[in-house]
C-alpha cells in the first residue's frame, strides 16, 4: 500500500476514533478546572485518550479486516497521533473555558435594571428621577386599611431620587422614605423602568402597644393625675375594688381653669446630667404631665386588668423609684472620707507572685481589697488569694492610703 494512502487512512481512522476521546477530555478539563481549579496533567489526558481510542479502534478492526493487516502500521501510528492531538487540544480548550466561566452567578444581576433615559432629569448638575405613584394604593395583609389622608399623601407626594442607581435599590429607598416621612408600619413598592410605582402600605402602628411589656395589659381609668409624671413611672391606683400597681404608659388631663382638651403630656424643658455628674445636656425635652382631671393608662398584670375595668374612677399614688444600693454605698463611703479605686498589679512589683496575706495589705497599707480578678473575679478575697501581674483589684481606703498602695502595686 502506498505511503500517502496509509497516511490518509491514518488521519481518517484518527478522526473517527478520536472524536469521543476528545469530547471526554474537554469535558473533564472543564469540570476539574471549574469546580476545583486544578488542571489535569497532559500524561493523564494521553493515557485516557489512548484507552478510549483503543476500544474504538478494536471495534473498527473487528468490522473491517483491512485494519487488522500488518501493512497498515503507518496508518495506525498516524491515527494515534491524530487522536492525541485532538484530545490534547480539546482538553486545553475545556481547561481554558473552566477558568473563564464565573463561578458565582447571582440572580440579582438579572434584576439590576436601570431607568429609561427619557425619565431622567438633570438638576443642579446631577441626574435625578421623579417617581410617580400610579393606580390605587393597596393594603398589606395582616394590617388595617390605610386612611384617606395617608393614601392622598402617598399619591400626591413628590418623590425624587438619584437616577444612577438600579431599580431594586430605588424601590428600597422609596419604601424607606415612605416609612420615615409618613410613619407607616410597612411598605411594599414596585417601580418600572419608566419610574412608575405601585404601592401597598400599612397605617402607622399605635404607640401605646409598643410600650406594653410582655405579659401585661394596658388599661385606662379616670383619675386626678399628678403633674410632672413621665412614661415609665410606677404608680398605684386605688379603686373601690382594690389597689393595683402598674407602670405609666400614657396620660391625658386638663386643668379646670383651662381647656379640658389640653394634652397632659406637655413637653417640659429640663436639665439632664450624665452618670459622671460633670457633663450636662441642657435643653433636653421630656414628656411630662401637667396635672389635673383626666385619664391615665397603666400597664398592669392580666389578673389585675379586670379590677380596673370594673372601676369607673381611681386615685393615683406615685411610688418612689428608690435608690440603687451601690450608689448609696458609694455615697456613704465618700461621706466617711473613703474612696473606691481600681488598681492593676504590675509585673515585678512587690505584690507580683505573692498573696494578700503575705503582704498584710490591711495592716501595711490600711486599705481593704473588696474584689480581685485572678483568672476569675473573687469578691471579698481571703488572705490566701494569689496576686500576679495583670490582676485587677478594687480597693477601698483614703486618698493617701490608696496612693501608697497604688505605688506599691506598681
Amino acid at each position: 500500500m502506498a505511503l500517502p494512502f496509509e497516511i490518509l487512512l491514518g488521519i481518517y481512522l484518527g478522526v473517527l476514533t478520536g472524536i469521543i476521546p476528545a469530547v471526554i477530555a474537554g469535558l473533564l478539563g472543564f469540570v476539574f478546572k471549574y469546580f476545583t481549579g486544578v488542571t489535569i496533567p497532559g500524561l493523564g489526558v494521553v493515557v485516557l485518550a489512548l484507552a478510549i481510542a483503543g476500544v474504538n479502534g478494536g471495534l473498527m478492526a473487528l468490522a473491517d479486516e483491512n485494519i487488522q493487516t500488518s501493512e497498515n502500521a503507518v496508518a495506525v501510528v498516524t491515527a494515534i497521533i491524530v487522536v492525541l492531538m485532538l484530545s490534547l487540544y480539546a482538553h486545553s480548550q475545556g481547561d481554558k473555558l473552566g477558568a473563564n466561566v464565573p463561578r458565582k452567578i447571582s440572580l440579582r444581576k438579572f434584576r439590576d435594571r436601570t431607568l429609561n433615559t427619557d425619565v431622567v432629569e438633570l438638576v443642579g448638575g446631577r441626574n435625578q428621577v421623579r417617581v410617580t405613584v400610579i393606580g390605587e394604593i393597596g393594603d398589606l395583609e395582616g394590617y388595617p386599611p390605610l386612611t384617606t389622608a395617608d393614601r392622598t399623601a402617598i399619591k400626591e407626594g413628590e418623590w425624587t431620587f438619584p437616577a444612577d442607581i438600579p431599580i431594586e435599590e430605588l424601590e428600597t429607598r422609596f419604601a424607606d422614605r415612605l416609612r420615615s416621612e409618613l410613619d407607616l408600619a410597612d411598605v411594599s413598592a414596585n417601580i418600572t423602568t419608566d419610574a412608575k410605582a405601585t404601592v401597598s402600605a400599612a397605617p402607622p402602628a399605635g404607640s401605646t402597644s409598643k410600650r406594653v411589656p410582655k405579659g401585661k395589659r394596658a388599661v385606662s381609668i379616670s383619675a386626678v393625675i399628678p403633674g410632672g409624671l413621665a412614661r415609665g413611672e410606677h404608680v398605684q391606683i386605688l379603686t373601690k375594688n382594690g389597689s393595683i400597681a402598674g407602670e405609666l404608659i400614657a396620660a391625658k388631663s386638663g386643668e379646670k381653669k383651662k381647656d379640658k382638651e389640653k394634652e397632659a403630656e406637655a413637653t417640659a424643658t429640663t436639665d439632664v446630667q450624665t452618670d459622671g455628674g460633670t457633663d450636662s445636656a441642657s435643653g433636653a425635652t421630656q414628656p411630662l404631665t401637667t396635672g389635673g382631671e383626666g385619664r391615665i393608662t397603666v400597664a398592669v398584670p392580666r389578673s389585675a386588668a379586670k379590677t380596673l375595668l370594673q372601676s369607673e374612677r381611681g386615685t393615683v399614688i406615685v411610688l418612689s423609684r428608690g435608690t440603687r444600693r451601690e450608689f448609696e454605698l458609694a455615697t456613704i463611703l465618700r461621706q466617711a472620707g473613703a474612696r473606691l479605686k481600681k488598681v492593676t498589679v504590675v509585673a515585678g512589683g512587690p505584690l507580683d507572685g505573692t498573696t494578700i496575706g503575705e503582704n498584710r495589705v490591711r495592716e501595711t497599707y490600711r486599705v481593704v481589697i473588696i474584689a480581685a480578678k485572678h483568672e476569675r473575679w473573687q469578691v471579698t478575697p481571703s488572705g490566701s488569694q494569689p496576686l500576679s501581674a495583670g490582676d485587677d483589684l478594687y480597693v477601698i481606703g483614703t486618698q493617701d492610703d490608696l496612693r501608697s498602695f497604688t505605688e506599691a502595686a506598681a
